[in-house]
C-alpha cells in the first residue's frame, strides 16, 4: 500500500524522526504525536491506515492505546513497540489487535517488514469486505462500506442461509425492508413470493382478512372465497414491516401461525397449512414494549431468533459521501442530467447532520437538488435553510472539552484573519491567556 497513511505516537522525538525517516523513503505518508491528546485529533482528520505506538509513555499506555484505536477505529492497524519488552505486554497487545509487537533497538528491515504485514493484511481486509458490499449494491441497493453496514451484511448471509424467523430493527428510513429482501432473494426461497405488509398501514379491522383470507359469506360483502398474504406467500418469506404496531389480538394470532404453521381463515374453521417463513421489523423497541405488557412475550422471543439491527445514517458517517454520489447519479441519468459534484462545504454539513429522517432523508434532498440545480457543483447555497441550520451530531458528543475549545478558538482565529487581539476580545479573554492556550495546543 504505497501512499498507506501512518501515525507514529511516542513520546521521544528521536525515535518518531528516525522512524519517520526510514518509512517516509518507501512512499508512506507519516504523521507523528508526542502525547495522546495530539493523537487522537490527527486520528479523527485523517483515520490513519496504521498506528505505531510506544507502550510506555507519561500520558498513556500503549495497551490503552491499543484498546482505543480496536474500539474506535476498526479499520486501521496496530504496530506496538517498546524498549521495555515482556510476554504479558506482548500477549496484552496481540489480545487487544495489535498486528505485531516489535523490540527497541529494532532494524530498518524489522521496521518495513512489519509494516508491510500489517498493510497487507489491511488490504486483504478490505478487499474482503469490498466484495461483499458490491454484491449487497448490485443486487438489493444497500450502499455501505462502514464497519457497522459490513456486519449488517454478514449477517445477511447467515440469515440467508437457515429458516428462522428474524427481527430486523432500525429507525425509519434506514432500508428495512431492503434488507427483508436481501434475506429473501439470497436463501433458498428466492423463486418463492416475498411479500411485504406494512402492519401499521392497514386499519385493525381490515388486517385480519388481509393477513390470513376469508372464505365467500364470512361477512357483509364476502362474494367470494379470497386467499390472504400468508396464502399468497406460501413456500415464500413474508415481511412484516411495523410489527409493534399490531394489537394484542393479531399477536396472538400471528403466534399461532409461528407455532402451528398454519392460518384461519375469516369463516372457516379448518387450517390451512402454510409453509412461509417470516421476516418482521420495527422502529421501536420490542424489548422495552415487552417489558411494559405492550408487546407479548411470547411473540417477542418467537421473532427474536435473530436480530439484525439497522444503525442509522448518523452513525454511519463513512457512508454518507457515497450514498449521496450514488442518488446523485441515480437521479441525473433520470432526467438526462450531467452528474453534479458536491462541494467540500456541502459535504461537511452532510457529515455533521443528524439525518433524523435516515437514507430516506438524504435520498429525498438529493433527489430535489438534482431537479433544482442546472450546475455542475451543489453548494452550500442550494440547501435547505432548515438544514443549513441543523447541523448538530451526535458524533459531536464524543469530543472532549479541549478538542472543542480547540476548535471553537482554530474557528474565532479565522474568523478575525488571524488577529489575537480581536479573537481574544471576541473570546472574552486576555490576549496572554490565549497565547497560553496557543501553545498549549502546540506542544
Amino acid at each position: 500500500m504505497i501512499g498507506a497513511r501512518i501515525l507514529i505516537l511516542d513520546d521521544n522525538s528521536i525515535t518518531r524522526e528516525v522512524i519517520k525517516r526510514n518509512l517516509i523513503k518507501h512512499g508512506y505518508q507519516i504523521y507523528t504525536a508526542g502525547n495522546f491528546d495530539l493523537a487522537k485529533e490527527i486520528l479523527q482528520e485523517i483515520n490513519p491506515d496504521l498506528i505505531i505506538t510506544d507502550l510506555k509513555m507519561p500520558d498513556i499506555n500503549g495497551i490503552e492505546v491499543i484498546k482505543y484505536i480496536t474500539e474506535n477505529y476498526k479499520d486501521t492497524e496496530v504496530i506496538m513497540i517498546t524498549g521495555y519488552p515482556t510476554i504479558s505486554s506482548a500477549v496484552d497487545a496481540v489480545k487487544l489487535g495489535a498486528n505485531d509487537y516489535i523490540t527497541k533497538p529494532f532494524t530498518d528491515v524489522e521496521l518495513l517488514t512489519a509494516v508491510k504485514n500489517a498493510l497487507r493484511k489491511l488490504s486483504s481486509r478490505r478487499a474482503l469486505s469490498k466484495d461483499i458490499s458490491q454484491g449487497f449494491n448490485e443486487k438489493y441497493g444497500i450502499i455501505g462500506n462502514s464497519e457497522k453496514m459490513l456486519e449488517v451484511f454478514k449477517t445477511i448471509k447467515k440469515a440467508a442461509a437457515i429458516n428462522s424467523t428474524v427481527l430486523i430493527s432500525g429507525e425509519s428510513g434506514t432500508g428495512k425492508e431492503l434488507i427483508a429482501r436481501a434475506i429473501h432473494y439470497t436463501g433458498h426461497r428466492a423463486a418463492a413470493p416475498f411479500v411485504p405488509i406494512n402492519c401499521g398501514a392497514i386499519p385493525e379491522s381490515l388486517l385480519e382478512s388481509e393477513l390470513f383470507g376469508y372464505v365467500k359469506g364470512a361477512f357483509t360483502g364476502a362474494h367470494s372465497t379470497r386467499n390472504g398474504f400468508f396464502q399468497s406467500a406460501d413456500k415464500g418469506t413474508i415481511f412484516l414491516d411495523e410489527i409493534s404496531e399490531t394489537s394484542p389480538l393479531m399477536q396472538i394470532k400471528l403466534l399461532r401461525v409461528i407455532q402451528e404453521k398454519e392460518v384461519n381463515m375469516i369463516g372457516s374453521n379448518d387450517p390451512q397449512k402454510v409453509d412461509v417463513r417470516i421476516l418482521a421489523a420495527t422502529n421501536k423497541d420490542l424489548y422495552e414494549l415487552k417489558e411494559l405488557n405492550k408487546f407479548r412475550e411470547d411473540l417477542f422471543y418467537r421473532l427474536n431468533v435473530l436480530t439484525i439491527h439497522i444503525p442509522p445514517l448518523r452513525e454511519r458517517e463513512n457512508d454518507i459521501f457515497e450514498l449521496a454520489n450514488y442518488f446523485a447519479s441515480k437521479y441525473a441519468e433520470e432526467f438526462n442530467k450531467k452528474i453534479p459534484a458536491f462541494s467540500d462545504e456541502v459535504l461537511e454539513l452532510f457529515r455533521d447532520y443528524s439525518w433524523q429522517g435516515n437514507v430516506r432523508e438524504l435520498e429525498n434532498l438529493v433527489h430535489r437538488l438534482i431537479i433544482l440545480n442546472d450546475n455542475d457543483i451543489i453548494e452550500k447555497a442550494d440547501l435547505p435553510e432548515s438544514m443549513k441550520s441543523r447541523t448538530f451530531s451526535t458524533r459531536d458528543l464524543k469530543k472532549s472539552l479541549s478538542e472543542i475549545e480547540v476548535e471553537h478558538i482554530q474557528k474565532v482565529l479565522e474568523f478575525c484573519g488571524n488577529n489575537k487581539s480581536k479573537a481574544a476580545e471576541i473570546l472574552q479573554i486576555d490576549r496572554k491567556t490565549l497565547n497560553n492556550k496557543l501553545q498549549k495546543f502546540e506542544e
